[in-house]
């Protein structure tokens, strides 16, 4: 039953290897081919951001200068969210605006990096070396200018979102949490109306180099995220910025805004990972939300990031539920912090066009009958669960 504080989404705003905005990404997974760049950072591959037109969203120069990558994809997200929603340059409604970011670290000096392992090896005092390095390489305004924060601070310059704002770090659980938290402002009436999202810059060599440590990446040859399980799973990282406008049914009626689909339950949780725990978690958050779901007409949008032991559990835990399921880290690469708000968009696109997108890998069940619910995975390369449940608005 229809509520007067449901959370609907009325704004998309997305990036990724697949173009730039809603409809552009319906339109691709619906011809669906890879976007797999394997050459810049060979031997490991990415979904590399499609062009953009930076002047669109950021009209300033300057502004769009002093910004590192992963800035102005969220920014220019960020814009597309506010213009899809109609509130772009509504000073009223953009001034009592909430934000919510999910962000990790800035990007970092190359050049400094670089000389800094190279001469640790050969250090007489190793300690004191890397001490008096960092002390007199790094440029006191390099940190500054990688503060999570001032990508939150850059939409409020460039879009005017001057309502409350905060920041979330923790990888994929920071964009589960950014919405999750957003859907709760808006019931409790402490908000009508929020913007949540992130954004990943997964072309660096540093962070490529920091989950390869980790035994994380996948190399080539390109497999889908179900397929490559067979090769030990992994991830391929992709470029993404993602913003949602989310909005209570009433301010939404009032304003005339037409809803993408409605939030209508959303949980995070996490766990030490032992065997069976995030199953557990994924389980007692899908008991939680069985007032609203409803298996017939539904499908499930899964942000599995391709590492094997989550991405086996979770394939587990969707195969009990028997739901046609896909996989958008196949699609999107896996981005970490705005992974997870990546597949509520993909989720929200399906609801609204009512049918679900065809499959992207053989293991994937096409699925012929109408779209009436989504429900949104995201288990994390390491740790978090979310789940979400989207209905038609």
């Amino acid at each position: 039953m229809a509520h007067e504080r449901d959370a609907l989404i009325t704004g998309i705003g997305i990036v990724s290897c697949l173009g730039s905005g809603a409809e552009a990404h319906w339109q691709a997974l619906n011809s669906f081919v890879p976007v797999v760049d394997t050459t810049r950072f060979a031997p490991f591959a990415v979904h590399p951001l499609a062009p953009l037109d930076l002047d669109s969203q950021i009209p300033k120069r300057g502004d769009q200068r002093q910004m590192e990558a992963w800035q102005r994809m969220g920014v220019f997200a960020a814009g597309q969210a506010l213009e899809s929603a109609g509130v772009k340059g509504n000073a009223d409604l953009l001034s009592r605006m909430g934000m919510i970011v999910a962000a990790g670290g800035g990007e970092r000096d190359y050049a400094v990096d670089s000389a800094i392992l190279s001469g640790y090896p050969q250090a007489p005092d190793p300690g004191t070396y890397l001490n008096e390095r960092l002390l007199g390489d790094l440029r006191p305004t390099l940190f500054l200018a990688q503060l999570s924060n001032l990508l939150a601070g850059n939409i409020s310059i460039v879009h005017g979102v001057i309502g409350s704002s905060r920041t979330f770090m923790g990888e994929e659980s920071s964009g589960a949490d950014a919405v999750r938290i957003a859907c709760a402002r808006i019931s409790a009436g402490q908000g009508d109306i929020m913007l949540a999202g992130g954004s990943y810059n997964a072309e660096r060599p540093d962070v490529i180099l920091h989950y390869e440590m980790g035994g994380l990446q996948r190399r080539p040859p390109f497999q889908p995220v179900w397929a490559r399980q067979a090769g030990g799973g992994g991830m391929i990282l992709g470029s993404v910025g993602c913003f949602l406008v989310i909005e209570s049914r009433a301010h939404a009626t009032a304003r005339g805004a037409t809803a993408y689909a409605h939030i209508a339950s959303i949980r995070t949780d996490r766990s030490r990972r032992m065997p069976g725990e995030a199953t557990a978690n994924a389980k007692a958050q899908l008991h939680e939300m069985a007032g609203h779901f409803d298996r017939a007409g539904s499908a499930a949008i899964s942000g599995a990031s391709g590492v094997a032991a989550p991405t086996i559990e979770e394939k587990a835990f969707l195969d009990e539920i028997g739901l046609p399921v896909r996989a958008t880290a196949t699609a999107l690469g896996h981005s970490l912090e705005p992974s997870f708000l990546a597949s509520l968009v993909l989720g929200a696109l399906a609801v609204r066009h009512g049918a679900l997108f065809p499959p992207l890998e053989p293991a994937e069940q096409a699925m012929t009958a109408p779209l009436t619910q989504a429900l949104v995975t995201s288990w994390g390369h390491w740790r978090g669960e979310a789940l979400a449940l989207m209905t038609a608005a």
